[in-house]
């Protein structure tokens, strides 16, 4: 078997809203400069045009073999799209669809300029493709070819990004409704850095004062910094709430500030998680010969694919840390979870709104019940695209 063409599907469609659909945005780095502290001034994740609905397009790649066996990735924006199709593919022309290490490893060696960033996007949603391809060829769900299954559910954490965070009131009863719906952990993101003072730490605090208040003692919290405050801000911030009992503090720093993790980490008895935005093993290895993190979260679609996170998993274990990837895919996602120990992996992402957008063009999307995530019985990763949730394709069109 040989792959024939490595094919990018432009699709279009619309996503139902009930009101605005991105509530709030979460801190952000950039929010050093005052001008893009104004909420007016940030990228919009979607085109939403009226109250019950916002435009959406993706792309997705299908990798396409001589025997009619195909696999897909995605989905991902044009820029990714662009290095798929120009600089990645015709590595894939011509070669055995099944050996998906060699495969990764000439794109890797390949892309000299390309190591992190979205040149490691774009072989990671080929890596994926791959290995939907592999189940489907197989006839059986990849996590099966990577050793599982190890469970047949995993817990789901909520995550809260896009939810307003700036009315206490809807904090507690989106809280209580998520936790209602079975969840036992949610994750929530601050709205505030260091350049916002006093005032901006105080909001924060009270935002996790009204959710332990609202869950209680036993349900674990999250808390996302998403990289955008400092070593004193955090230590502050930690101190403040510690009382609160967080299950974690997330990506407290820009990745490249791998000795500010470790400082934080010494300074307070808060477990810190990240390098979602850092890539492959020897990323990762970076933060765990500093100690400077207690949950790693690499993602399926950014540090590498699904190949690479296995070989991350691999090397936390060995020193005991936690492995939970970052949820830019669900269904990527639970075929790594239910192929790992839950000691090293107890909890699985979901993005609540992100996931209404990212899996909307799927067939079959993964959705908790009941707070869990149940083991797929599809072959591959389930990643057959909606026909009736695409209103439009086009040919990709990326200039000249």
């Amino acid at each position: 078997m040989k792959i024939e063409k490595v094919r990018l599907r432009h699709v279009f469609g619309t996503i139902e809203t009930d009101g605005l659909f991105w509530e709030e945005r979460l801190v952000m780095p950039l929010d050093v400069y005052s001008e893009f502290r104004d909420t007016s001034k940030r990228v919009k994740w979607g085109d939403q045009v009226e109250e019950s609905h916002m435009n959406h397009d993706a792309y997705f790649v299908q990798i396409e073999t001589d025997e009619g066996v195909i696999g897909i990735g995605g989905p991902m924006d044009k820029a990714i799209a662009f290095i798929v199709e120009n600089e990645l593919a015709h590595y894939l022309i011509g070669r055995d669809p099944l050996a998906i290490e060699f495969l990764w490893d000439i794109m890797h060696r390949g892309s000299v300029h390309g190591r992190q960033g979205n040149t490691m996007i774009a072989i990671s949603a080929i890596d994926n493709a791959l290995w939907d391809l592999k189940g489907r060829y197989l006839n059986v769900p990849v996590y099966s070819i990577i050793g599982g299954p190890t469970r047949t559910e995993v817990p789901a954490y909520a995550s809260m990004l896009g939810y307003n965070v700036l009315d206490m009131g809807l904090v507690n009863e989106r809280a209580k409704q998520k936790q209602d719906e079975g969840y036992t952990a949610q994750k929530w993101f601050f709205r505030y850095g260091p350049m916002s003072g006093a005032e901006g730490l105080k909001k924060n605090v009270d935002m996790v004062r009204t959710l332990r208040e609202s869950l209680g003692d036993d349900d674990d919290i999250m808390l996302d910094c998403w990289q955008s405050m400092d070593v004193n801000y955090v230590i502050k911030l930690a101190e403040q709430i510690e009382d609160f009992h967080p299950r974690w503090l997330e990506e407290c720093a820009m990745p490249d500030r791998i000795d500010s993790y470790r400082k934080i980490r010494e300074a307070t008895n808060i477990p810190l998680s990240g390098a979602e935005h850092h890539y492959t093993r020897w990323g990762m290895k970076e933060f765990i010969d500093a100690e400077a993190l207690d949950i790693l979260q690499p993602d399926i679609y950014w540090a590498g694919g699904l190949s690479e996170v296995l070989k991350i998993a691999a090397l936390a274990t060995a020193f005991d840390l936690i492995t939970i990837p970052h949820g830019h895919s669900t269904n990527a996602g639970i075929h790594f979870s239910v192929a790992q120990s839950p000691i090293h992996t107890p909890y699985q992402e979901y993005l609540i709104k992100w996931n209404t957008v990212h899996q909307h063009f799927l067939k079959d999307p993964v959705n908790p019940v009941n707070g869990m995530i149940n083991t797929p019985t599809g072959v591959g990763m389930t990643m057959d695209l909606d026909t009736g949730k695409i209103e439009k394709e086009e040919e990709p069109n990326f200039g000249s």
